[in-house]
């Protein structure tokens, strides 16, 4: 079963994935997200937070099967994931002089 997984139009890639690696990426993360073996940064759905985290592999759940997170970064670990959303808060404070990730986000 291949998911349509919707990702942010400006996507933060982690460091050392390559244009075409993340094309291989998103392709296994659609068909079989077991085999991903990277991490993603999404949209929170709860209200509260901003940002998610999941592994890859998440997205086999039947929930999210049916339910895909938007997708605003991959990254290969946990650390690089982290390190995204530190350079996410750097520029949002730049641009809008808060960290207001949602919103920054959307734009």
């Amino acid at each position: 079963m291949t998911v349509e997984i919707p990702y942010h139009e400006k996507l933060w890639v982690g460091e050392g994935i390559t244009e075409k690696q993340l094309d291989k990426i998103k392709k296994r993360l659609s068909a079989n997200p077991l085999r991903a073996r990277v991490y993603l940064l999404t949209l929170s759905r709860n209200g509260t937070d901003q940002l998610d985290i999941y592994a890859g592999k998440t997205l086999a759940w039947p929930y999210y099967r049916s339910h895909p997170p938007v997708v605003v970064g991959i990254a290969r670990t946990y650390e690089d994931s982290l390190r995204m959303v530190e350079q996410m808060v750097q520029e949002c404070w730049k641009e809008r002089g808060d960290c207001d990730l949602r919103e920054y986000l959307s734009c």
